[in-house]
């Protein structure tokens, strides 16, 4: 009986996230990119926080590198011939803010900083706070999740920590592909017409 209340349960919530889940196909019509999107949006609906904030951050680099690819590349070019060593940061989306691409979606709610951060150098850089979130995450380091409430001996992490970060970073991956999928649409690239939402 209990296998039967959480089956049910996942339906229901899994029911109420396919609009968000047809959004990234639609948006996009990458498999290159729209399946990180979907994949870190399946592991959210079943609890899966780590792999689904490592996807959904993995998709936001792949939709940066594959479409600033596709602009740049020359015709007789093979899109796998994609630099392995251009990854998510401040550089990559300042050169996607420089082709055009939507960039302002990529920040946080809170994030008012976020362009000025976006154009800092060093010794002065500031990563805006997608790039940290992606280098913290993807590289395993958790600390500041780490629930400290009952002391430092008793300091602990679960993925569970991961879940209002999780819920953020998806929203910021809604708005950021359905604002993405127009411009790729303008440009020549894969692109299921779809009614923008202003933000």
């Amino acid at each position: 009986m209990e296998n039967i209340d959480y089956i049910t349960r996942q339906n229901i919530r899994y029911s109420q996230f396919h609009e968000v889940r047809n959004l990234f196909f639609e948006s996009l019509s990458a498999a290159e990119q729209h399946w990180f999107f979907v994949q870190g949006h399946d592991a959210y609906v079943h609890e899966l926080y780590v792999p689904a904030l490592s996807s959904l951050l993995n998709g936001i680099e792949a939709s940066l590198r594959v479409t600033l690819h596709l602009l740049n590349k020359e015709a007789d070019q093979d899109i796998r011939d994609l630099s392995p060593y251009r990854v998510l940061s401040n550089n990559l989306i300042s050169q996607a803010e420089t082709a055009g691409m939507p960039v302002k979606y990529l920040a946080f709610n809170e994030e008012t900083d976020f362009f000025a951060n976006l154009k800092s150098e060093k010794p002065n850089r500031v990563d805006v706070g997608i790039v940290r979130l992606r280098n913290n995450i993807c590289h395993g380091n958790i600390m500041e999740f780490v629930n400290v409430e009952l002391g430092p001996d008793n300091a602990f992490f679960s993925p569970e920590l991961l879940k209002p970060v999780t819920e953020r970073v998806l929203a910021i991956c809604a708005d950021w592909c359905e604002a993405l999928g127009p411009f790729r649409k303008a440009h020549g690239l894969s692109h299921f017409e779809r009614e923008r939402t202003s933000k």
